[in-house]
């Protein structure tokens, strides 16, 4: 899906990380929230409440998830899930486009 229709987008940008990762959040009719986003080169290590799909548009990263010993690359066009009540860590070695689905 290259675009979404009908949503609703909330215009304060989450800010993370000084500025270097930034995204919107996007609510559909059906109660299902996405944020896009941009993130500059970088390590960071993100925590997760819910479930999460990361689809990396454009770019390149590597990612450890949880219970995991050995860092995978993932680039534009790939995605990777989250489990929820977790966290994850992810170099970011381009400027980074991303889509995140909510998942429970």
């Amino acid at each position: 899906m290259n675009k979404f229709e009908n949503v609703t987008v909330v215009k304060a940008a989450n800010i993370y990380f000084d500025g270097k990762v930034t995204s919107r959040v996007v609510e559909f009719d059906n109660g299902d929230v996405k944020t896009l986003g941009i993130m500059m080169p970088g390590e960071y290590r993100f925590g997760t409440e819910k479930k999460e799909i990361m689809e990396i548009l454009s770019g390149q990263v590597e990612i450890l998830l949880p219970g995991e010993d050995l860092w995978r690359k993932i680039a534009g066009g790939d995605t990777f899930e989250v489990p929820a009540d977790s966290a994850f860590d992810i170099k970011v070695m381009t400027v980074t486009d991303y889509c995140c689905s909510y998942i429970g």
